[in-house]
């Protein structure tokens, strides 16, 4: 589905990732852990075409470097960014609406299935988005991300400062994704989540992966969460 092959990004003469290199199966939840600046946000901007790649990134067989955001967006692959990124004057089912590749056309997700999942965004859904708690706006982006209908989703971080409770719903919402056949590419720095959900696992470190196994290989690999997941 995406195979990553020696991938480099900079921010001005800052060389951010420094051969990167992975992929996501078919339906397959890969987890990239490390701390933070290590370059996993990076990853999924260059991937996205945010950020200037170098190297290959190869989505369903075909070269996406050096198409644009919105060419390799209507390709399929979704992204949903650490920074929720809502339209906050436009309620918050006119922001699910614009989320899908057609205008006013529902694909297989839609909006009463995100309700129904998030009930909370059910109740406010004709008011503006810009008043939702931080949780509430996490799962508007995913929410919008997904009336795309991607085939993959990269998700940035989307349990951060969230409450426990909230984080238990993102979780669900992941398998969910997962179980409808679209591949998850998910950034986390919360090992608890990653490893609940992931059928992979890597780890990065300095701009480069430094690890890649199963859940329980990580588990079993005290050097590795020492070294590079540990505080």
């Amino acid at each position: 589905m995406l195979v990553v092959k020696d991938l480099n990004a900079y921010y001005g003469k800052s060389h951010i990732l420094q051969g990167v290199n992975f992929d996501v199966k078919q339906g397959e939840i890969v987890s990239i852990l490390g701390r933070n600046g290590v370059g996993r946000s990076t990853t999924c901007k260059a991937i996205m075409g945010d950020v200037e790649p170098h190297g290959s990134v190869m989505f369903k067989g075909e070269e996406i470097v050096g198409k644009k955001p919105h060419e390799i967006a209507h390709m399929g692959l979704g992204y949903v960014p650490e920074n929720r990124d809502i339209f906050p004057t436009l309620s918050v089912r006119q922001n699910l609406m614009l989320g899908m590749k057609e205008a006013g056309k529902e694909g297989v997700w839609k909006i009463d299935d995100l309700f129904d999942r998030f009930p909370n965004l059910k109740e406010r859904a004709e008011n503006d988005a810009g008043v939702l708690s931080g949780g509430e706006q996490q799962m508007l982006t995913m929410g919008r991300t997904l009336m795309g209908n991607p085939e993959l989703v990269m998700i940035d971080e989307p349990t951060e400062g969230l409450a426990p409770k909230i984080v238990e719903q993102v979780g669900e919402l992941l398998e969910e994704i997962a179980a409808r056949g679209v591949s998850i590419l998910l950034v986390e720095q919360k090992l608890t989540i990653a490893l609940k959900i992931a059928h992979r696992v890597f780890v990065m470190g300095h701009g480069h992966m430094v690890f890649e196994g199963t859940p329980d290989e990580l588990r079993a690999n005290d050097k590795i969460r020492e070294e590079w997941l540990e505080v």
